[in-house]
């Protein structure tokens, strides 16, 4: 997959996310949210790349062929600016502590309305949101 591959799935996870969060889904609307988020991140990477593909480099493969989003943020470089934008903006801090601790496991879980909407908000925010934030960068 390419960089605008990975940012048009983005966008249709982020759409997904949100209609199955208004259809009271809640399960569905966590997963797919936390993975409109991956899909941002691998555009980030994928921006790093020759003609803006995925990596085909081993070493650099091990590290970006994940779905830990915090290892995604290390592999597009973007750890010290995460870090940065989360200490200037205690919003955009706040969201990305919510969004980590998203993963692929989520979908093998239930969740409630109550941690869906957490998690949907924190990405789809849309001033401080973390997928506001990951577009900046890819």
């Amino acid at each position: 997959m390419n960089r605008s591959q990975f940012q048009a799935l983005a966008e249709e996870r982020l759409l997904d996310s949100e209609a199955l969060l208004h259809a009271g889904q809640w399960s569905g609307a966590y997963y797919l949210s936390g993975y409109a988020v991956e899909c941002g991140l691998k555009a980030c990477i994928a921006k790093l790349t020759l003609e803006h593909d995925f990596p085909r480099e081993r070493a650099f493969i091990e590290k970006c062929y994940s779905h830990d989003l915090e290892k995604l943020v290390g592999a597009a470089g973007l750890t010290k600016a995460r870090a940065d934008d989360m200490d200037a903006n205690s919003v955009l801090g706040n969201n990305w502590l919510v969004a980590k601790d998203w993963n692929e496991q989520a979908r093998y879980q239930v969740w409630s309305e109550t941690q869906a909407k957490k998690l949907v908000d924190a990405v789809t925010d849309s001033k401080n949101g973390v997928l506001i934030w990951v577009k900046t960068h890819w």
